[in-house]
């Protein structure tokens, strides 16, 4: 008589289970090693006994000894141990049942569902950068040499209306002339009769002083030309801005085009800290919350700050948001580019339902955790989880009550079992008059995915 290709496969993961000794539950029958009809009339004192390791059970040898991988003697089997068998009774569908026995050898703990609350502290990496506003450029407004440079190094501290370099420019020699030109003409048709044309001067007068201005020449230059009545060959151009030189592209003597930059100044009395915050803590993290920036070259010296802003994406290259903290930098202690440690306080919430973090199996379809039902029954239950606390435990959001029990310790051993469980039920359903293979299109591999 030929078998199957399914009863075949369903004889192959019998056989398998035999041989790990873990043995199996289908259908309220527990399935073990095959026996003749003669034997199953036999009383049970006339079973054969076997030996087993109690801490490796799934070593099973006809005879006593030794273990072959603790060295521990071996016990005998009592009737119905060491398997995940049901033990005076039937377990409902979809549920294990383990004896006590088992149960202690595999190592089962459990742990309540409870009212906690649940607190997290973030610590993390930060990185000091500029405050970006705080950033400035200063470019040429016109075409010429730099004859001198009176700020001439990189990190070099800089204050508002300090010199920065003067500027050999014919244009600029040309306007100095045209304001002169303007500014004599004004003053002579001042009492002109013609109201007209002392007012044609001023507005000329005014289009020269403008157009010094456009190209950064300050009032007191101006006032300067005005007062001497003599053109410079070079004017000044001064910082309107206050802070260091972070880049410096230009030397003496270089050429220098419009709209091109001279120097970049920034501002460090104020920066920003870039935190790494990682998926998993996103939850905990919110604007407004208070932060502690420790210096690592300063054991025991921290700045406090808080954190106004979380940038809506995340790194490639680390995984992480950025929540950024704002600090005041006295002494200009904190440079950019340094690396910090940070600790988020992130917050408490109050009488949350939680259980274990350990107790959650994760797979690509959800979460599941094993509740424990009493007498030695076991079942599986998709949950929905929240956050998790520094602590280990785990936010419930679905699935569970307060006071229920789940198991914490062994879980992917009754996993691996209930997912056998479950295709050996739908094997033996198909050889009952399920599905043919063509109409069910999946395979043993297909059942334990």
């Amino acid at each position: 008589m030929k078998l199957s290709s399914t009863m075949k496969g369903l004889m192959i993961v019998v056989a398998v289970a035999a041989a790990l000794g873990l043995g199996f539950f289908v259908g309220g029958r527990h399935a073990g090693p095959a026996r003749d009809a003669a034997s199953v009339s036999e009383p049970a004192a006339e079973a054969k006994v076997q030996y087993t390791c109690s801490m490796h059970p799934f070593i099973i040898r006809d005879e006593p000894g030794l273990c072959p991988i603790c060295g521990m003697e071996l016990t005998p089997i009592k009737s119905g141990a060491g398997s995940l068998a049901p033990q005076g009774g039937e377990g409902a569908p979809g549920q294990i049942v383990i004896d006590p026995v088992t149960s202690q050898n595999i190592g089962i703990r459990t742990a309540a569902v409870e009212r906690r609350n649940l607190s997290r502290t973030i610590r993390t990496v930060g990185l000091v950068t500029y405050e970006e506003p705080s950033q400035y450029s200063v470019n040429s407004k016109i075409e010429g040499w730099i004859d001198r440079l009176q700020i001439n190094e990189t990190g070099q501290m800089v204050h508002k209306g300090q010199p920065l370099m003067e500027i050999y420019s014919p244009d600029l020699v040309a306007a100095q002339q045209e304001y002169l030109l303007a500014l004599e003409t004004s003053n002579r048709l001042a009492g002109a009769s013609y109201a007209e044309t002392a007012a044609g001067a001023r507005r000329l007068l005014d289009a020269s002083r403008t157009r010094l201005k456009y190209w950064d020449i300050s009032d007191q230059q101006i006032r300067e030309l005005e007062k001497s009545r003599q053109v410079r060959k070079t004017l000044t151009l001064y910082s309107p801005y206050q802070g260091i030189v972070t880049d410096k592209p230009v030397v003496e003597g270089m050429r220098v085009m419009s709209g091109m930059e001279l120097l970049k100044i920034s501002d460090i009395s104020k920066v920003w800290v870039n935190a790494d915050i990682y998926e998993y803590e996103q939850p905990w993290v919110k604007v407004g919350l208070p932060a502690t920036v420790a210096l690592p070259f300063a054991p025991g010296k921290a700045l406090q700050g808080t954190i106004t802003f979380i940038y809506p994406y995340v790194s490639g290259e680390t995984r992480t948001v950025k929540a950024r903290i704002e600090l005041v930098n006295p002494g200009l202690e904190l440079k950019p580019d340094m690396y910090t440690n940070v600790s988020i306080e992130a917050g408490t919430i109050t009488s949350a339902l939680a259980l274990p973090g350990n107790a959650v199996l994760n797979s690509g379809k959800g979460q599941t955790v094993f509740v424990a039902l009493g007498e030695g029954r076991f079942a599986p239950r998709q949950v929905k989880t929240g956050v998790s606390d520094e602590n280990g435990y785990v936010q419930v959001l679905e699935g569970l009550q307060e006071g229920e029990q789940v198991v914490t310790s062994a879980q992917f051993m009754l996993d691996s079992e209930s997912k056998l469980r479950e295709a050996i039920q739908k094997m033996t359903q198909h050889e009952a008059g399920g599905p043919a293979p063509a109409e069910k299109k999946e395979n043993l591999e297909d059942l334990f995915k």
